[in-house]
């Protein structure tokens, strides 16, 4: 006797089949709206008892803000609905800021040529992530936590924790500075938004990423490589951070081992905000865009504010988790009014 094995669609883990694709889609929905309702009160709160909220100057400090946390999180999303994680981000970006530093000064590799081997180490880092886990079944979360401390300490190493000057340059200039008013790296971030959403929605490797979350068993039934999807993902968050790295570099004029400290948790918490579940199968570009605008609004308002800054991670550690909580009993409730 002989069973059939169906590999669950994109966007679901429990639910299967058209209705299951209707009740995910409906709560991811719901909680789209609930963050976008949320950011609109927020701003109301914000504008009206913080000073200078509102001022287009604050807007692009936002808007640089966000890209920090932003360029990175197009990657985790993926690496998430995949039923994976990453948390080595926060020093990854510290270390890529530091490597592009001393490429361009005291390795004679140039502007041009640091840029380039920040980036390709950002792949092969994230490319041994993703070979460890998917060859050995290490679990992400420990492969990560590996290469956290290795990169961490390495930048503080090579820089004996001093910041590294950047050169004089035209291009550091450009990636630290705007186009046309805009911040570089927010155009950076919302260009790979694009990408990354039309990868994630219409591609077969998007529609892997799903499948592999869902239920990896029968993904490989499917046919589908998860060797070969799981070093891709994490080369791309590795690829991220660098670009992140460089950016960052380029805003603060040095690279820094001990920049970007905490960014990780940033990064997580948008994707998981945005309705990203942390059992893999279900979320979304756009709801990682309104958690990466809600935790970068929430941090400029508590500065303008003048809340203290010991006390800024506990009121946002709160306001995140309260949202995280009102969001699930959202998608919950969403799930049972379409299944009824």
């Amino acid at each position: 006797m002989t069973t059939t094995r169906t590999v669950p669609p994109p966007g679901g883990t429990r639910s299967t089949g058209v209705a299951g694709r209707l009740l995910n889609g409906r709560s991811h929905q719901l909680n789209e709206i609930g963050l976008l309702v949320a950011i609109v009160a927020l701003y109301v709160a914000l504008g009206s008892s913080a000073a200078g909220f509102l001022s287009v100057h604050n807007q692009l400090g936002i808007l640089r803000d966000a890209a920090t946390v932003g360029i990175a999180a197009w990657g985790v999303t993926l690496v998430v609905i995949a039923g994976e994680i990453d948390i080595s981000i926060g020093p990854a970006t510290a270390f890529s800021s530091v490597l592009v530093a001393k490429g361009a000064t005291e390795w004679g590799l140039g502007v041009g040529g640091a840029i380039v081997v920040t980036l390709l180490l950002g792949v092969v880092w994230g490319a041994v992530a993703g070979w460890l886990r998917a060859v050995f079944d290490v679990p992400s979360f420990i492969t990560t936590l590996g290469l956290w401390s290795i990169l961490g300490g390495l930048g503080l190493y090579l820089t004996d924790a001093l910041p590294v000057t950047l050169p004089d340059s035209g291009v550091f200039d450009v990636l630290g500075g705007d186009v046309a008013g805009i911040p570089t790296s927010a155009i950076v971030m919302l260009v790979l938004f694009g990408v990354f959403a039309y990868v994630a929605r219409f591609t077969a490797y998007g529609r892997s990423v799903y499948t592999i979350g869902g239920n990896a068993g029968a993904a490989r039934l499917a046919g589908i490589n998860l060797t070969r999807i799981r070093v891709l993902l994490f080369a791309t968050t590795g690829l991220l951070s660098a670009v992140t790295g460089i950016l960052l570099a380029a805003r603060l004029g040095s690279g820094s081992g001990g920049a970007a400290s905490g960014l990780e948790f940033d990064v997580i918490a948008a994707v998981v905000i945005g309705g990203t579940a942390l059992a893999g199968g279900r979320g979304g570009m756009l709801g990682t865009l309104l958690g990466v605008v809600f935790i970068t609004v929430i941090g400029n308002g508590l500065v303008l504010l003048g809340v203290d800054s010991f006390l800024q991670n506990v009121v946002r550690g709160v306001i995140i988790v309260g949202a995280v909580l009102i969001n699930v009993v959202v998608a919950r409730r969403g799930r049972a009014g379409a299944a009824a």
